[in-house]
């Protein structure tokens, strides 16, 4: 081999020994990058994440975990938190944006965003990607407009309203509109000026719904058809920004649900309003029960019923209050009125007697706060960042504050406000009004474009 021949062989060794070099280095970083959790996991539907366990759900996947309370049936959850969180398993930050919370249902997530002036239905499958998305209404073109219903789902059926009060039933597996409905059109429905956001109510073959206005108040619609089965008469009130509860008193079913100037009960099978209470009236008994001028109140709390005790709550101070129903369900009378826990629009859960919550100070500030179910007296309100969401599982409270997304978990004791740990969401963007939901061992987060899985189970 001649010198020229020696010197072009070392050159090829040394292009060799370079590629080898750089290869081994790309991989390095291609690894390092893979198996950090804030690069893979956050990558929207382009990563192949983690997957969660969704399950085949028995019954009627809605609005605040079971039966509309609050408080999740889960077990077996973590007793506290890493200084960062819990384990992030996806984040899927590319969706419509919205503030509603996610329903479960035929191995698939849902929920609902907005998309130009209509809302939107989305599907995402077990590691957060979406599946296919329908447009279904006509979205809240005024403040706020972002979607707001949790989807109802029950078997392959996924029904929704819209910020402008359209309903629809969509099919959970193709995505497809089986019917739809501008009910709150039709029906000549009046509501506040942030729209409508109610979460249906299906109850056997009825779905229910709040138009409000000169016609009706609530209406019960056939879930197979979309057929109007009965309306109720009208209280020439609109409708809040409430997803109302299904209760049972005495063998009668009852729709609690509470408009912009009363709260009300509504005969499940005939659809007569079988009591109501003025806001006005239950704040001051001395007024009148006739002749209502009222100003309207926003009202966005689903209430909270027990052993014949219903409880009412809503921000800018005009205060909580505890019903009970009597003469067999057919009136209603107040127990107490309480001026602390007045919630804006972050939902109560009721533990062991004890009512938790964060209250309104004004629109941007509020304080978590512990009442006592019988009697109204205050336990506690503590100063923890800002108001906020809250539920209930396994022993703990989950709050997440609506200002800088810090999520915490904390012990339920109606002794004192017990922090456990606490950490920031990272993903996202607007107010943090979107209610936490616990499912199989993972607690999922919406804050606007972003969806987050987190794993929460005990090992």
């Amino acid at each position: 081999m001649n010198k020229t021949n020696k010197i072009e062989m070392k050159k090829l060794l040394i292009i060799i020994l370079s590629l080898i070099v750089i290869g081994v280095i790309s991989y390095v970083i291609f690894i390092a990058i893979g198996s950090d959790p804030d690069v893979r996991k956050a990558s929207g539907t382009k990563s192949v994440p983690s997957a969660v366990s969704i399950g085949q759900i028995e019954g009627v996947s809605e609005w605040r975990e079971e039966d509309r309370t609050g408080v999740s049936g889960e077990t077996k959850l973590l007793k506290s938190w890493p200084e960062e969180g819990p384990e992030l398993i996806w984040t899927n930050t590319e969706l419509h944006k919205g503030h509603s919370s996610v329903s479960f249902g035929n191995n698939t997530i849902y929920l609902t965003g907005l998309s130009g002036l209509n809302d939107v239905l989305i599907a995402l499958d077990d590691q957060g990607r979406i599946k296919w998305q329908t447009v279904y209404g006509r979205c809240w073109k005024e403040s706020n407009p972002e979607s707001r219903c949790t989807p109802t789902v029950e078997g392959k059926m996924v029904y929704v309203s819209s910020g402008s009060g359209d309903l629809a039933c969509i099919d959970g597996i193709t995505g497809e509109i089986v019917w739809s409905v501008k009910a709150s059109e039709m029906h000549k429905g009046t509501y506040g000026p942030w729209g409508i956001a109610e979460s249906p109510i299906i109850d056997g073959q009825k779905l229910y719904y709040t138009p409000g206005g000169p016609e009706t108040m609530t209406i019960a619609l056939d879930k197979t058809t979309g057929d109007l089965i009965w309306k109720s008469e009208s209280l020439d009130d609109g409708a809040a920004y409430v997803s109302p509860v299904l209760i049972e008193y005495e063998g009668r079913k009852m729709i609690i649900n509470v408009s912009l100037k009363h709260v009300f009960a509504v005969d499940a099978s005939t659809g007569h309003i079988i009591w109501k209470l003025r806001h006005a009236e239950i704040n001051d008994p001395e007024k009148s029960t006739s002749g209502s001028t009222d100003p309207p109140l926003i009202k966005c709390v689903t209430p909270l019923y027990s052993d014949g005790k219903i409880y009412i709550t809503g921000g800018y101070n005009n205060g909580a209050a505890l019903l009970s129903l009597t003469d067999g369900g057919n009136n209603a009378k107040v127990e107490w009125t309480d001026d602390v826990l007045d919630v804006h629009h972050g939902g109560v859960v009721m533990i062991d007697g004890y009512i938790y919550g964060a209250n309104w100070l004004s629109n941007g500030k509020g304080n978590w706060c512990c009442v006592d179910w019988k009697t109204g007296k205050t336990m506690w309100e503590e100063n923890w960042k800002n108001k906020g969401s809250i539920i209930a599982a396994d022993g703990h409270l989950y709050i997440i504050e609506e200002k800088t997304g810090f999520l915490g978990l904390l012990k339920i004791n109606p002794s004192k406000f017990e922090m456990i740990s606490n950490f920031k969401i990272k993903y996202g963007s607007g107010a943090y009004w979107a209610h936490p939901v616990i499912h199989n061992g993972v607690l999922y987060i919406r804050h606007g474009e972003a969806l987050m899985a987190f794993d929460i189970r005990e090992e």
